[in-house]
């Protein structure tokens, strides 16, 4: 019998590798893994392809300016639409919505876009006229959490078209082994997968991280991501680590990320400012920035040397945390996570198993959770891990496709690679 044709998905983002970030890890995983059941091409910036998954054919648009990008990127889409008629044509985020949707035109394509909280939250007059009104009318919106679907519906998304699919994480070796649907092997090195390829996860433990820096056995509280306005880093170091300090007097705070350079809407919170409300709050001593770390073996060796992941994500009206993928990425390693309960941390951290949630905005709360979780954090470990296998990027794959082959039902369920 003839093999089945396999259908076509084009990918239109901004957000891929080189850039670093969340959303990039994300994009970059949904070529991926749908090039596992269809034919992928993606319009992505300059530098992308030659860190492309395998099998998936990157055309290149200049990166900035914006307006240049947004340009080019609209004439490449719709170039590919008219020679190579994808099936469907995705956005990675709202902001290549309306790309996607007048490639598909050209072909008659569905069309579809994976949102992220800030996508739908935006309060501007030209971005509603254009990109929300854009979103509304694709024909499938898959949104990161079930707080992005709500913002979606509150901006009058129609529910029906609206499904949640969570962002995957980079499973440790020993903790991937073990998912049943684990990710078939690349030719390419993909984002994360040296990630304990050897070692055990230990928490708290005398690891090389700790000798090379010095730390010895004190309590590390670990902060990943970028030092945006939201994340409240600042006010962490002013409200919440004096506490802490407290309590424990050998409490260190680790700060992996540097403010935001290519982040839209973005926000930045400088080192510098960062150590300046921390020397005021006479913490000075107990900050450390290790700066922005690409190496994910070298961030994975951080996470099992630390005790605790703190996330104090700030409740910003129209600036939510969309998901939280650090808080899945650290349960991952064994790492509970201690947040306020704001956006889709909610769907991040699991309460009780993966970490603790508070109210968001009580500093006291907060820290007294910290000092718990440090002082309990080994008994969480185990749960940690079993809650983070649900977010394999595999068993994204496996939603994602679904989602979109109900589009195309003259599609086989999950036809393989060639």
């Amino acid at each position: 019998m003839p093999e089945a044709k396999r259908p076509r998905i084009l990918l239109v983002t901004r957000n891929l590798p080189p850039l670093v970030g969340g959303m990039e890890r994300l994009n970059w995983h949904m070529a991926d893994e749908l090039a596992k059941v269809a034919d992928v091409r993606v319009v992505g910036p300059s530098g992308s392809a030659v860190m492309a998954p395998a099998a998936v054919a990157v055309r290149e648009v200049r990166l900035r300016p914006l307006w240049k990008f947004l340009l080019q990127a609209r004439a490449m889409a719709r170039r590919e639409a008219r020679l190579w008629k994808p099936d469907i044509v995705l956005a990675g985020s709202g902001l290549t919505a309306p790309i996607a949707r007048s490639a598909a035109r050209l072909c008659g394509a569905k069309t579809c876009v994976y949102v992220h909280g800030l996508d739908v939250a935006v309060k501007h007059l030209i971005y509603g006229a254009v990109w929300l009104r854009t979103i509304r009318n694709m024909d499938r919106v898959i949104t990161n959490s079930r707080a992005t679907a709500e913002l979606c519906h509150g901006v009058g998304i129609d529910p029906a078209r609206t499904v949640t699919v969570h962002p995957g994480v980079d499973l440790p070796a020993e903790v991937a082994c073990s998912v049943e649907h684990k990710p078939k092997s690349s030719s390419r090195r993909e984002p994360g997968s040296d990630v304990l390829a050897s070692g055990s996860i230990e928490l708290g433990c005398a690891t090389p991280f700790r000798q090379a820096h010095r730390l010895g056995d004190r309590a590390l509280l670990l902060s990943v991501g970028r030092l945006s306005t939201r994340k409240g880093l600042r006010e962490f170091v002013s409200y919440a680590l004096p506490r802490i300090v407290e309590a424990r007097p050998d409490a260190m705070l680790l700060v992996v990320g540097d403010a935001p350079r290519q982040a839209l809407y973005a926000e930045a919170q400088t080192p510098e400012s960062i150590r300046a409300a921390a020397d005021k709050a006479g913490v000075g001593e107990h900050l450390k920035f290790l700066g922005v770390i690409t190496d994910y073996a070298e961030l994975g060796a951080i996470y099992r040397a630390s005790d605790v992941h703190v996330f104090p994500v700030r409740n910003i009206p129209g600036d939510p945390e969309g998901f939280g993928m650090v808080a899945v990425e650290a349960a991952a390693h064994g790492l509970p996570t201690v947040a306020f309960a704001t956006g889709g941390i909610l769907d991040a951290v699991d309460e009780g198993h993966s970490g603790h949630l508070v109210s968001p905005g009580d500093y006291t709360a907060l820290s007294d959770a910290i000092i718990a979780a440090l002082a309990g954090q080994e008994s969480m470990r185990q749960s940690c891990i079993e809650f983070a296998r649900r977010f394999a990027w595999s068993e994204f794959g496996v939603q994602l496709w679904q989602h979109l082959r109900s589009m195309m039902p003259a599609y086989p369920s999950r036809p393989s690679r060639p």
